[in-house]
């Protein structure tokens, strides 16, 4: 789709305090990954398996955020973003997760949350995005129940730090990517593929968060507290019942598993039912984890996954683009109605206080013109006609207060390496040149006539 959208006709569907950020995490942008006292990440080494990444690309360098975070900041309140959602680099402060204290990597952190600021950009802290220092790993890392006690010694750190500055806080992002397909399906760091591990991921991740959010509240009074759960939506191929029971649970296995104990109601039934039939729980015992004390949900969606069982056996299913279909870089079905379907259905099962779309985007392979220009039509086609479902929800009540583009900048896309560009942003992955594509001019247009 590369059709016009007009921003203007757009922008009168939100209010003048409706949020417009951006979203990125420490690993995927920073870089001096061995500089100030910056300790191992599971990344780093996951990174170097052979095989792992495409090309073998780390985030060595990355876009160098550590030392250009003033250059990128200037770009959000150019391009006029009210608010910007990053990850704390946990074995940056703490570089072996635990005891002793990097104050370089602190005062990193320090210096951009002023820099926000000081440019109007309301920061966002995500604690964890995934870069888990080497040194708990090797105690077990998220598999060992000590990781709650871990995690919030270096949340009590950071709301100490930060807290004076932040309200916006989010333990987690995308919990059921990390627990699943770091654990299970080996495709992430620490790239390992037993699912009983996995399961014990997921559940100390939940307890985690309880405890920091318990964390959080006694040193910001003020405190705003989410949890970034990604929710694609899961649809069944045909209208048989064996694909609608498997787009079912597709959803009670990953999203529900997480949102229903967050919210109080334990694990999903149905959820622990295919878990149990599929051998995913084998030596693990299960109690309900406490409720999440959320202020806001954060949904990170990008596509739809078209569901085809293929026997009654639980997990004996796949996921498929339809022939035809349009899709994304990756692959990736783009489903704007998607959107409008999944905060419906959060609403329906949840009634949050607020939902905001803390991931929203799409990779597209980009280039810079002769011209100089980046014309990234279908990117912003993408992101327009995401906004429009966001509001059709929105004017049907659901309370969603803002959106996040993923990502301001091209960066280090996880096991894609540098190979798919997410960023209104370019980056010259050999020089570090920023140049603004056409979506990032129209994303500014956006904001400005919605204000």
């Amino acid at each position: 789709m590369t059709d016009e959208i007009d921003s203007t006709a757009l922008a009168r569907r939100f209010p003048s305090d409706f949020t417009w950020g951006f979203a990125a995490s420490a690993y995927q942008i920073e870089g001096a990954a061995a500089q100030d006292g910056r300790g191992v990440s599971i990344w780093d080494t996951f990174a170097r398996q052979p095989g792992a990444v495409v090309n073998g690309d780390s985030g060595d360098v990355a876009c160098d955020h550590y030392h250009r975070y003033r250059e990128d900041v200037g770009l959000m309140s150019e391009i006029g973003a009210s608010a910007y959602r990053f990850s704390i680099s946990w074995p940056r402060v703490m570089p072996t997760g635990s005891g002793a204290i990097n104050q370089r990597g602190l005062d990193f952190y320090e210096r951009l949350v002023d820099e926000l600021l000081g440019a109007g950009v309301q920061p966002m802290v995500n604690l964890f995005h995934w870069d888990l220092p080497q040194a708990l790993q090797d105690r077990g890392g998220f598999a060992n129940p000590e990781v709650v006690g871990w995690f919030s010694d270096y949340t009590a750190l950071i709301a100490s730090r930060l807290g004076d500055r932040v309200s916006d806080w989010m333990t987690f992002n995308e919990p059921a990517v990390f627990a699943f397909l770091a654990h299970a399906d080996g495709i992430h760091a620490p790239g390992l593929r037993h699912w009983p591990t996995a399961m014990r991921v997921a559940d100390n991740q939940l307890r985690a968060h309880a405890t920091a959010a318990r964390t959080i509240r006694s040193a910001v009074p003020n405190a705003r507290i989410g949890v970034a759960i990604d929710v694609n939506q899961a649809v069944p191929a045909t209208d048989s019942d064996r694909d609608r029971l498997a787009a079912e649970g597709w959803h009670a296995t990953r999203d529900w598993w997480f949102l229903d104990p967050l919210f109080g109601r334990g694990y999903p039934k149905d959820g622990l039912e295919l878990h149990l039939g599929a051998g995913h729980l084998e030596g693990v015992e299960l109690t309900d984890p406490p409720p999440g004390d959320l202020d806001y949900v954060g949904l990170n969606y990008y596509r739809r996954e078209t569901v085809t069982a293929h026997s009654d056996r639980p997990f004996d299913w796949t996921d498929k683009v339809p022939s035809g279909a349009e899709v994304t870089d990756l692959g990736w079905h783009v489903a704007p109605d998607g959107l409008t379907a999944m905060l419906h259905e959060i609403q329906r099962r949840y009634s949050p206080k607020e939902i905001a779309v803390t991931e929203n985007g799409a990779a597209y392979a980009d280039k810079i013109e002769a011209d100089g220009t980046v014309r990234d039509a279908d990117r912003r086609s993408y992101i327009a006609r995401h906004l429009g479902a966001l509001a059709d929800a929105r004017d049907a009540g659901v309370p969603v207060t803002g959106y996040y583009v993923w990502s301001l900048l091209d960066n280090y896309e996880w096991s894609y390496g540098y190979t798919k560009r997410f960023g209104l942003v370019h980056v010259d992955f050999q020089t570090l040149r920023r140049t603004v594509k056409q979506s990032g001019r129209w994303y500014q247009e956006l904001i400005a006539a919605s204000r």
